[in-house]
């Protein structure tokens, strides 16, 4: 018997069977990811500050009751936030990642560039200055802050000779947020009723939100998801660099001005609805991109999925841990999303874009 019968030759390190490997470990993650946001969703209907039993739940999902205080806690306060964390968390993660793709720095997050920025001093002027309240009247202030505030990042970072690189639109980000920050701070000092109205909004939580938000926000997020997804092939290709990626028969410019848009209508219309929530959008595309490598199809699929799994889970943690109050959501997600996110970067450098 030959040897070349007993001892074959191995395959190549990127044949068939790996690439089959890696396909079977994503479309493992994304289904549990999906299992477990499930999972959360249901334990977001059940838990909260009110006890109601689990038997008590079940019924009131499957029997209509108007008049039973159970049934009120349920229909209108428990479904549509949970709805809402879905929405929100997947509108962050993709947003983040986009955000990260576009200026290649693994580092990125929509604060980056001023949009959360923008938009949150839109809503803090909205407020203080023509006293609007509502989701619907202030909602269009903050998607004209987060663009406007976009189209200045991008005007300065390409200010000059040279076009707008990922260094220059961060430092014009960093820069315009915190003027932005100086702007928010100043008129929440001057006008206590604003500092009022401001300050539970500014944390960001999914609290107290009125549930017509939800049919409200979703067609801004809808616009925003599906122009993501679009962009994933040129994202792909403008990994490799400007000059290459226009090789391949991507257009840089357009591209990032596209993303720019769905970062907007991602991060103004989320932000509006429920605040500024951090760390999702920085520490969910890093899992995503250690799950499945630098493709943008997969990385966008899977922020999309557990960008919400961090949200709802932060916020169920937020309702039991100082029963019967609740900790707001944006405090959750910082407290879990920095220490996991430190942990990302410990246990592997981060990976480039």
């Amino acid at each position: 018997m030959s040897t070349t019968a007993l001892h074959p030759a191995p395959r190549a390190a990127d044949g068939p069977p790996n690439r089959a490997y890696r396909t079977r470990r994503k479309l493992a993650w994304l289904l549990g990811g999906l299992a477990l946001l499930g999972v959360l969703a249901v334990a977001g209907i059940a838990v909260g500050s009110r006890y109601i039993p689990p038997a008590q739940v079940l019924h009131v999902l499957l029997h209509r009751e108007p008049t039973s205080d159970d049934w009120i806690v349920v229909h209108h306060a428990r479904i549509p936030r949970t709805l809402l964390g879905i929405a929100v968390g997947a509108a962050l993660g993709l947003a983040g990642a986009l955000m990260q793709a576009m200026t290649r720095n693994p580092l990125a997050d929509p604060g980056l560039l001023g949009v959360n920025g923008g938009a949150a001093a839109a809503v803090a002027c909205a407020t203080a200055l023509l006293d609007l309240r509502s989701f619907g009247a202030y909602v269009w202030f903050a998607l004209a802050g987060a663009a406007v505030t976009a189209l200045v990042v991008h005007v300065l970072g390409s200010a000059g000779r040279s076009a707008a690189t990922p260094v220059r639109l961060a430092l014009a980000g960093t820069a315009v947020t915190a003027v932005l920050t100086a702007v928010v701070n100043g008129l929440i000092l001057l006008d206590p009723l604003t500092l009022n109205r401001f300050r539970y909004w500014q944390v960001g939580t999914l609290a107290g939100v009125d549930a017509a938000v939800l049919g409200q926000v979703l067609p801004f997020l809808a616009v925003g998801g599906l122009l993501a997804v679009a962009l994933a092939r040129p994202l792909n290709a403008l990994a490799l660099g400007d000059d290459a990626g226009h090789a391949l028969g991507a257009r840089p410019a357009r591209t990032r001005a596209l993303a720019m848009v769905a970062v907007t209508l991602l991060c103004g219309a989320a932000t509006a609805a429920v605040g500024p929530i951090a760390f999702v959008g920085l520490a969910v595309p890093h899992l995503a991109r250690y799950v499945c490598g630098p493709d943008q199809r997969w990385i966008l699929l899977l922020s999309a999925v557990l960008a919400p799994v961090l949200l709802l889970g932060s916020d169920i943690v937020g309702r039991i841990a100082l029963h019967p109050a609740e900790l707001q959501v944006g405090v959750v997600t910082a407290l879990i999303g920095a220490p996991l996110f430190i942990a990302l970067v410990r246990g592997r450098r981060i990976a480039h874009l």
